[in-house]
């Protein structure tokens, strides 16, 4: 059996990084990438696809990835089930990431994120479904 995905996109904000209670960290973050193909309407869509990444490649995630920088992450899809605040059992589909490229340059400073970055001219923001609209 085999379950590898790998996606090319921006995030859609910084990585946030915490530990467990074990002391492992964990950074997730959202990949923005757009689809090949234009809708009825003639407008390109957008999926937005959270990614979760563990130990040393976390660290090095929340250290130097921030939002608008293109990656490519390599990983297993994972489809879990949860129970929200209001009582209701939700599905979400999430990349379990053991591999992230950085493809874009650092910003001016050298650290790799923060204000100094512009992303490519492609990347919209204004555009892009806010994600606190997002059903998941």
């Amino acid at each position: 059996m085999l379950n590898r995905i790998v996606v090319i996109g921006r995030l859609t904000r910084d990585p946030e990084l915490r530990s467990t209670s074990n002391g492992v960290a964990v950074a997730t973050f959202t990949v923005a990438v757009d689809r090949n193909f234009s809708n009825n309407r003639g407008e390109r869509e957008t999926d937005f696809i959270p990614v979760v990444v563990w130990r040393g490649l976390a660290e090095t995630c929340g250290r130097y990835l921030s939002k608008g920088r293109l990656v490519g992450v390599e990983g297993r899809l994972q489809i879990r089930n949860y129970e929200a605040n209001d009582g209701s059992r939700r599905t979400i589909a999430e990349i379990v990431a053991d591999n992230v490229q950085f493809l874009s340059p650092k910003d001016s400073t050298g650290s790799g994120g923060g204000s100094g970055y512009t992303p490519d001219s492609d990347f919209d923001r204004e555009e892009m479904t806010p994600l606190d609209e997002i059903p998941f």
